[in-house]
């Protein structure tokens, strides 16, 4: 399969919160904010990434009988890199997001790419795919915790900096029900509703 491909495969036509709709318990809870998205999304992808990679590289010494707690293995430890490094030099965001950062471990989406990609494909196949469905998950979270933060807060804040306050500007009222859990699913509902009329008019 051609690597440009494969990269834009994980962007668009098999995103995997907005087209394939798996992974999407982390993605529904702590996309509240940009900078919490846009966190949660980088912690996915270095483990997707990661994990990809040597998979790949020692798909052929892995037996078949035992290579799902092999993968779940290689994915923890990746986990805890991430959990620790978090911990230790962005506690605001590793406070946060909580339990979800350890969750990251049994995401649909890491150990989905392990065995139907990482496990069967070379390793430099297996590492555009890993940095491919982590940009588009990455930029799912963020764009849904965009919206929430900014109809929900009137405010979009990116690591302590504020971007935009709608409230000085338009004399904006924030909608709060955008910030809570039932507004995760309206915008999600919208956002992938959106990916599926542009793709149903572009086709």
């Amino acid at each position: 399969m051609n690597n440009i491909k494969i990269f834009t495969n994980g962007l668009f036509k098999e995103n995997p919160v907005l087209i394939l709709l798996i992974g999407l318990c982390p993605v529904l809870a702590t996309g509240s904010s940009m900078n919490d998205g846009f966190g949660m999304g980088i912690a996915t992808a270095f483990v997707l990434i990661s994990s990809n990679l040597l998979i790949s590289i020692f798909r052929n010494f892995i037996p078949n009988s035992i290579r799902l707690p092999v993968f779940i293995i290689i994915i923890s430890t990746f986990v805890t890199i991430v959990d620790y490094v978090m911990h230790a030099y962005m506690v605001e965001l590793y406070a946060s997001l909580g339990i979800f950062i350890p969750l990251i471990v049994v995401n649909c989406i890491i150990l989905g790419r392990a065995e139907a990609f990482a496990s069967k494909n070379t390793v430099k196949s297996s590492l555009i795919d890993g940095i491919g469905m982590g940009i588009g998950f990455t930029m799912a979270i963020t764009l849904l915790g965009a919206i929430r933060e900014l109809i929900g807060n009137g405010t979009l804040t990116f690591f302590g900096r504020e971007l935009f306050n709608l409230s000085t500007s338009i004399n904006f009222q924030p909608v709060l029900v955008f910030i809570m859990p039932p507004g995760a699913f309206i915008v999600i509902g919208f956002m992938i509703a959106g990916v599926r009329w542009m793709t149903k008019n572009k086709g």
